[in-house]
């Protein structure tokens, strides 16, 4: 699967949405589970991480 998206300003940076469907693929709840980012051959990978969000 290939998707197009744009960037979009987020204070002095850039921020990517990531929809709905990407985040079922991938089997992540955005309130409890974390991301982690992979940088290979000038490629951008998103996995689910191990880890957890912090309970506040």
């Amino acid at each position: 699967m290939t998707i197009d998206r744009k960037l979009m300003r987020n204070g002095n940076g850039w921020a990517l949405s990531i929809n709905s469907t990407i985040l079922g693929f991938l089997d992540v709840n955005p309130e409890k589970d974390m991301i982690r980012y992979t940088m290979e051959n000038d490629k951008l990978i998103i996995t689910k991480s191990d880890k957890k969000i912090p309970k506040k």
